[in-house]
């Protein structure tokens, strides 16, 4: 599809230009129009739309809470019976983010053409994410979308919590590192030479922490800008490893092995891969199809990793359990319920009780986190205070016995 840039003039009388996706300039024009914006200048552009803000027409982007509130009102008038092109207008005008609401104008169009609903959908890969697209798929082809679109609903506000309760638990010590940090700071560039240099003058033997706290200094004064060229290039390196795919696998590969952290990132993909599983199951999606969503959407490369060998067991005519079972990071209980679930044909209500488990497990292993991190930065800023306190009072100690 042919890629234009344009000039126009929005709402409030500013020029702001982009760049849009579209079959001609023509309907260019009317997408702006749609967004109450007056065309000044359209023409074809051989420059790329760089990310999805310009193709979806810029704006803050759409957070899981607005996606959360859409899938909600969307299941809630489909229940209705209300006919689809009417939803979706109405849906439009109650989205309050600009982003959101063009993406909701341009699904209004496509369907007006006679575009399936995944189809529409999954054009907006950074709003829907595959699964999102995949459920909507099996739902609208099996005639249970309501139903399906309710499940999902659940996962994604279960998981918005799940993060949130993982962010407020980790909130306190990232503040207290930060002021810890700027403490030692502090303390290593203005206090310990000031000190360091009456000890001297005095000819008091310095001790080993006060001695270390005037290497670090020594060294820091000498050499930083060799040391802000070092740790830039190693934070430059990082963001780029990180952007990859081994990189990815070897973050979450130590994340998962990581103290206290690692058992709570296990159960939190188990509980992930067994509410997604499950809704798959349920809504129609065929097995292998469902290991490919799940590798995309499982949100831990080291376990998205299992799932190519436990598809490939699959094709060869093994059962779901058995690959399972040999896969790394999956519990006895996810392979025992699995198995169960396939001998009996419950196979998506064994998987629904794994998810309730394990959620409950996430919950139970978030508060268990925040009340180890008390007692670990308590220790923390002891044992900094009192390696502070060693490298002062220590001289002065000896300071005032050479005095008496």
């Amino acid at each position: 599809m042919p890629n234009f840039s344009y000039k126009a003039i929005d709402e409030s009388g500013k020029i702001i230009s982009g760049f849009l996706e579209s079959d001609s300039p023509e309907k260019v024009n009317q997408l702006l129009s749609l967004r109450n914006q007056i065309p000044v200048k359209v023409k074809e552009s051989k420059q790329l739309s760089g990310n999805a803000g310009r193709r979806s027409g810029g704006g803050r982007s759409v957070k899981t809470r607005d996606l959360i509130l859409f899938t909600k009102q969307f299941k809630t008038m489909l229940k209705a019976g209300v006919p689809m092109l009417e939803l979706l207008q109405i849906l439009e005008k109650q989205t309050e983010n600009n982003k959101f609401n063009f993406i909701i104008k341009v699904m209004m169009q496509d369907i007006e053409k006679g575009v399936s609903l995944y189809n529409s959908f999954s054009k907006h890969s950074t709003v829907f994410s595959p699964l999102y697209c995949s459920v909507v798929r099996a739902g609208e082809s099996s005639g249970k979308l309501p139903e399906v679109l309710d499940r999902l609903a659940y996962i994604l506000e279960h998981e918005d919590n799940v993060k949130s309760n993982i962010k407020a638990a980790l909130r306190y010590p990232t503040i207290v590192l930060a002021f810890l940090i700027m403490a030692f700071g502090v303390l290593l560039t203005f206090v310990i030479p000031n000190f360091a240099k009456a000890f001297e003058k005095s000819g008091v033997t310095l001790p080993i922490p006060t001695r270390i706290c005037l290497f670090l200094y020594n060294f820091a004064a000498d050499y930083w800008l060799v040391i802000f060229i070092i740790a830039g290039s190693v934070a430059a390196f990082l963001v780029y490893f990180l952007k990859t795919d081994r990189g990815r696998y070897l973050r979450d590969s130590l994340l998962i092995h990581f103290p206290i952290l690692g058992p709570l990132f296990i159960k939190a993909s188990m509980s992930r891969f067994a509410s997604i599983f499950s809704i798959l199951q349920d809504s129609g999606v065929a097995v292998l199809e469902s290991m490919d969503i799940l590798s995309e959407t499982i949100a831990n490369a080291a376990i998205s990793k299992e799932f190519v060998q436990v598809k490939k067991e699959i094709e060869k005519g093994n059962s779901i359990s058995a690959p399972l079972k040999t896969a790394k990071y999956f519990t006895p209980m996810i392979v025992n319920m699995v198995a169960i679930g396939e001998g009996s044909g419950k196979l998506a209500e064994m998987l629904k009780e794994v998810s309730d488990h394990y959620d409950s497990e996430v919950e139970f292993a978030t508060l268990q986190l925040t009340e180890y991190i008390g007692p670990v930065l308590t220790i923390a800023l002891a044992a900094m205070v009192g390696f502070f306190a060693l490298a002062i009072f220590i001289p002065m100690w000896d300071l005032t016995k050479t005095v008496m």
